[in-house]
């Protein structure tokens, strides 16, 4: 397919366009940190006097050491659970098919449609009931249980386009099921998992809704979750809450930068077998 050299410069255009609309919230965030303390910016007005001092007060001030703790241990107790149950039922539902599969993969389909603003309410009401409010597990079981519509819908996508071949073989040789999901099925599956392993960590790292309305202690709540005290606490100083705001937002930015690549060829191959 031949592109004409107009079509190409458009096509460049918007992508700048769409670059500049994605990074000017990020680069007025931290236009606004570097004002003096209290003051209230106006605009895009770059200070004369540069303030970095903002960061480590607003680190300091918010015990940021205790949030970035909390949420370590709230992404190492869903993500790792989620990847497990999401590829195994992934598995279970997309290659060996058993009875009454469709409608359990309905019932998956129908969970991606249920938010989590609709289910906060019996969710906080339950969490009273075990006796795990204003803990981290009120966080992390509802956390997994949540994701695993979406989850499992997409370990079911890849295992349903790997080839039959391969398994119609390891079944001649004499695998058993295990064998061929650990051994063959599963370390195929890699670009998949580390894909979907990367949207988990950031969609718990940046939960927001379950980790206010759940736990009152805001060090046992995620980084994001602890941003709705910050800002009651610093609601007043712009240049504080700010500089807060970019130090919850850096750890999702270093880990999406690291891992893009990964990300983008496990969408790619899902494209090209879809």
């Amino acid at each position: 397919m031949v592109v004409s050299r107009r079509e190409k410069w458009v096509g460049n255009a918007l992508l700048v366009l769409l670059m500049a609309v994605t990074i000017l919230p990020f680069f007025t965030l931290l236009i606004t940190a570097l004002h003096p303390s209290g003051t209230y910016p106006s605009g895009l007005e770059i200070p004369e006097t540069l303030h970095w001092e903002n960061f480590a007060a607003a680190f300091q001030s918010a015990h940021m050491e205790k949030l970035l703790w909390s949420s370590v241990l709230i992404v190492i107790g869903v993500v790792p659970v989620a990847l497990l149950i999401s590829t195994l039922a992934g598995f279970a539902l997309g290659h060996l098919r058993p009875p009454g599969h469709r409608w359990i993969f309905l019932a998956f389909l129908l969970g991606l449609t249920l938010p989590f603003q609709g289910v906060i309410v019996p969710l906080y009401f339950q969490m009273r009931d075990f006796g795990l409010l204003n803990t981290r597990w009120a966080i992390i079981l509802p956390l997994i249980g949540l994701y695993m519509p979406f989850a499992v819908m997409w370990m079911r996508a890849h295992f349903v386009n790997m080839p039959q071949d391969l398994s119609e073989a390891a079944r001649m040789d004499g695998a058993s099921t295990w064998a061929l999901f650990s051994k063959i099925h599963l370390p195929l599956s890699m670009p998949a998992l580390s894909s979907l392993a990367i949207l988990l960590f950031l969609w718990t790292w940046n939960q927001f809704l379950l980790a206010v309305v759940l736990v009152d202690d805001s060090t046992k709540r995620t980084m994001a979750g602890a941003l709705g005290a910050f800002q009651g606490q610093y609601g007043t100083d712009i240049p504080l809450l700010c500089a807060g705001s970019l130090l919850i937002l850096t750890p999702t930015l270093i880990v999406f930068l690291v891992f893009q690549r990964q990300f983008v060829s496990a969408l790619l191959q899902g494209a090209v077998k879809g």
